[in-house]
């Protein structure tokens, strides 16, 4: 029952059980007094029929507002109450006590609406410190990342300062290194921002509908020019288009990521990528593969995390920040695709990645 039918009920009874009241009342002393008790109807017993009417009638009134009372504080001022102290509790930051109502009046909406809002409380806690871990081991990772190519620079200058690179072939060679472990640094600061925009939800998409094929037939041209000694392995069949809804750019930085990753563990006897594509019922499928040193099972569903290597050691030779596979997962989420990989230690790892068919203008 409604809130409101409960006030109309309540003020009808305060009206109608009183009226009612004082008609039995005023039956029964009659009875009493005139019938049963043979009173003479003027003078001292019509005073005292009086009298006991007069207490009857506020004896009813009292009980009847007592009754009202009770009813009314039991359904609407008690869950107000409850619901008072529940909301103390959350401003205090005590989320534990559950307020939840089987009622089905506006209390009991209200109380439900205040308990769905202390989960959404809790859950929104648990993310912000999961958020919170997550920055301060990206914090750590960073600063350890950081560190060891300046210090790798520190070194190097303070030598030619000191005049360790005492011929011009240390010089060169001292400089040499200077710039790289610069250029690494750059990398790795400027991997660190996309990947910190991609985070945060702030890395502009620009969406085109254009053929897969076409497009990934470019990028094994450009990259047979870049890596001359990898046999990259892509047959396009031009029977046949795949549109999908992609941002060009955006897809290019992913493949190029797991490219890179691949070309640091590949088999550097007969290094070689392959390159295929798969129609699904939605989605397009592309698969990247490549005869590297593979990776271990129990390592698999980290790989896409942030500054996460499969080399026990960080200063692994094969360099690289740790983002160029979890920034490939951002951008492939923003499509709202899917990325994962198989792998077999000794024959090599495969990235798999979904995008969404597009449809002809």
């Amino acid at each position: 029952m409604s809130i409101k039918k409960r006030l109309l009920l309540s003020n009808l009874a305060m009206i109608i059980i009183p009226v009612l009241g004082f008609l039995c009342i005023e039956i029964l002393l009659g009875y009493l007094f005139f019938v049963m008790g043979n009173a003479d109807p003027d003078g001292e017993s019509l005073q005292r029929f009086m009298n006991y009417r007069m207490v009857a009638i506020l004896l009813l009134l009292i009980i009847t507002n007592g009754f009202l009372t009770y009813f009314v504080s039991r359904t609407i001022i008690k869950p107000i109450k409850r619901l008072n102290e529940a909301a103390e509790k959350i401003k205090q930051g005590d989320l534990e006590s559950s307020i939840h109502s089987e009622k089905k009046d506006e209390l009991g909406q209200l109380s439900n609406t205040f308990e769905e809002m202390r989960k959404s409380l809790i859950q929104a806690n648990e993310t912000q410190a999961k958020y919170e871990a997550n920055r301060q081991e990206l914090i750590a990772s960073i600063s350890h990342d950081l560190r060891t190519p300046v210090t790798s620079i520190k070194g190097y200058v303070q030598g030619v300062l000191d005049g360790v690179a005492d011929s011009p072939e240390k010089l060169d060679y001292y400089m040499q290194t200077v710039y790289n472990k610069t250029d690494q640094l750059e990398k790795m600061v400027d991997e660190l921002f996309i990947y910190s925009k991609l985070d945060l939800d702030r890395m502009p998409f620009q969406f085109d509908v254009f053929d897969i094929y076409a497009y990934l037939d470019d990028m094994v041209e450009e990259l047979t020019f870049q890596y001359d000694e990898i046999n990259f392995e892509f047959t396009p069949d031009w029977g046949s288009i795949f549109l999908v809804k992609a941002d060009r750019e955006q897809l290019h930085r992913a493949i190029m990521n797991i490219i890179t990753n691949s070309v640091k563990y590949i088999d550097k006897k007969e290094p070689k990528i392959k390159i295929r594509i798969t129609e699904q019922n939605e989605h397009v499928m592309i698969e990247i593969e490549d005869n590297g040193s593979g990776v271990n099972k129990s390592e698999l569903p980290y790989i896409f995390d942030h500054f996460y290597r499969t080399d026990t050691s960080r200063n692994s030779t094969t360099g690289g920040s740790g983002l160029g596979l979890a920034i490939v997962k951002k951008i492939i989420e923003a499509h709202d695709g899917t990325v994962w990989a198989d792998s077999e230690q000794g024959q090599g790892t495969t990235i798999y990645f979904q995008l969404k068919k597009g449809e002809q203008k």
